[in-house]
């Protein structure tokens, strides 16, 4: 114990003081102590690893028998982290693979689906960057009223990706219905696109505005967890009502043309899908 202290403390991971204990029949015991740097920061981070793949095997790992673990909220994040990070993969590859197949079945498009992706995955980059640029450096720290540690909550980065992109995809869906039922009465796609911002435009803005003011009350409350959460997902909401789907949806769908409804002849035997159900007739 008394060597894992010492070079734990000269390796300038950890601080004293060291606090020991054990069970009553001597056959477990454990060794409390702060490691340098706040929980998520890079040095605690880096604390843990080098207390897990060097002291530790040094010290304790040399005795025959005993088993070892290196516990605690800063190992916990560092954990959690891993996991995140391995997962994430397979919860962006599914859902943009589901959100291109649903939408290839509801527009009978390729391009519409993918369009979709590319234009959601931006508002998803603008909300990463957002975040990094007020969360991990200082000049935002007297707006929003708190100090920086340097780093972004790791469960964040996930859940921000799913609640944006269903959001995201939310306005797109509404949006094209509507040009997609123009089209199919007969409009020329440009004048579709025209027609179907313009009727969507109020109530677009309006739930916006709504979700952009909810969550800017998260971020005005005092825990980081959820700050950083209220100003990712408002930023991102402003940003997809604004410039994606005022301005580059309508944009990229005029500049394509009619190639936004392309559909390969090797899915023509998709089934037809109607985006709404038929307005009720009224009774004879």
């Amino acid at each position: 114990m008394q060597r894992l202290e010492a070079l734990a403390v000269a390796r300038g991971i950890a601080r004293r003081p060291f606090t020991v204990s054990g069970s009553e029949d001597g056959t477990a015991g454990s060794v409390a102590f702060p490691v340098v740097g706040g929980v998520g920061t890079s040095a605690s981070r880096n604390a843990i690893a080098a207390l897990r793949d060097d002291l530790v095997p040094q010290t304790l790992g040399g005795i025959p028998g005993v088993e070892t673990a290196v516990t605690g909220v800063p190992a916990e994040d560092v954990d959690f982290t891993h996991q995140m990070r391995h997962g994430l993969p397979y919860v962006i590859g599914f859902v943009l693979l589901l959100g291109f197949l649903l939408l290839l079945v509801a527009f009978r498009s390729i391009v519409v689906p993918l369009k979709a992706i590319v234009l959601n995955l931006l508002s998803v980059g603008a909300a990463y960057g957002v975040l990094v640029l007020v969360f991990q450096h200082h000049w935002a720290e007297g707006i929003l009223g708190f100090t920086s540690n340097g780093a972004i909550i790791s469960w964040l980065p996930l859940f921000l990706f799913v609640v944006l992109f269903g959001l995201s995809m939310d306005y797109h869906v509404f949006i094209l219905s509507r040009v997609r039922e123009a089209v199919d009465h007969g409009m020329r796609t440009e004048d579709a696109v025209r027609y179907g911002i313009t009727v969507t435009a109020g109530v677009v803005t309006s739930a916006a505005l709504v979700m952009v003011g909810v969550f800017s009350l998260f971020g005005s409350l005092s825990s980081l967890d959820v700050k950083q959460a209220g100003v990712g997902l408002g930023v991102a909401v402003l940003i997809d009502a604004t410039i994606v789907r005022a301005v580059l949806l309508p944009a990229t769908m005029k500049l394509l043309g009619e190639w936004n409804w392309y559909l390969p002849r090797a899915l023509e035997r998709l089934p037809r899908t109607d985006l709404e159900a038929p307005p009720a007739r009224d009774p004879v």
